[in-house]
């Protein structure tokens, strides 16, 4: 049985980066902590990146559909 879930909501700051993210079964993560299950396999449909400054982040995995990147979700 593959326990990975998905995110299904996130919460932005007033600058519009995503601080917080929300999974199905709706528990709420930081950023930092997303990324590290990211990186874990825990969670389903995301990958972390690297900017050029080093700073990591979470971004959808490519795919033809816009609803479902990570900037696109429902806010909470």
């Amino acid at each position: 049985m593959d326990n990975k879930l998905r995110i299904q909501k996130i919460k932005k700051n007033p600058e519009g980066d995503i601080t917080d993210v929300m999974l199905e079964n709706g528990n709420v993560y930081s950023i930092n902590e997303a990324i590290t299950m990211s990186k874990d396999g825990l969670i389903e449909g995301v990958n972390v990146g690297k900017s050029k400054n080093g700073r990591e982040y979470l971004r959808s995995n490519p795919n033809d559909k816009e609803g479902d990147n990570l900037d696109n979700l429902p806010i909470f």
